[in-house]
């Protein structure tokens, strides 16, 4: 006499549903991640040397009350470019670093860089980090 149900239980697992669910997830995946940085930029950025040199350079400072000044000295705005060349003479590389206070017309600051484009020197904008 034969005791044995008919019903076996297979001790086999079918892996064909959990891959289906794997690929699902995979594609959503991969579908969602461009969106997630729609503002980055890909940029191939520069890389550094390893070797750090000291540069003269003048800075430029320009104030709320439109006051002008050369590293710690004051200066008029008509002599500005004379006082600029005079500081920046025989200086290999010449670089100005231009700091404007907030509430400065933008109309002084481009006043510099013309200056700085004239005589070919570098121009550098100093801002406050956040």
């Amino acid at each position: 006499m034969n005791l044995r149900g008919r019903n076996k239980i297979s001790p086999e697992f079918s892996m064909s549903s959990m891959t289906d669910i794997v690929f699902l997830l995979l594609i959503f995946f991969m579908l969602t991640s461009p969106a997630i940085t729609p503002e980055a930029l890909d940029l191939v950025l520069p890389k550094a040397k390893g070797k750090t040199t000291t540069k003269q350079n003048v800075a430029v400072s320009i104030t709320k009350d439109l006051q002008v000044y050369i590293d710690k000295e004051r200066v008029s705005n008509s002599s500005l470019e004379a006082r600029l060349k005079q500081a920046l003479s025989g200086v290999e590389d010449p670089t100005i670093i231009l700091r404007a206070e907030e509430g400065v017309p933008i109309e002084r600051a481009v006043d510099v860089m013309d200056i700085a484009n004239r005589n070919r020197y570098k121009i550098v904008l100093a801002v406050k980090p956040e």
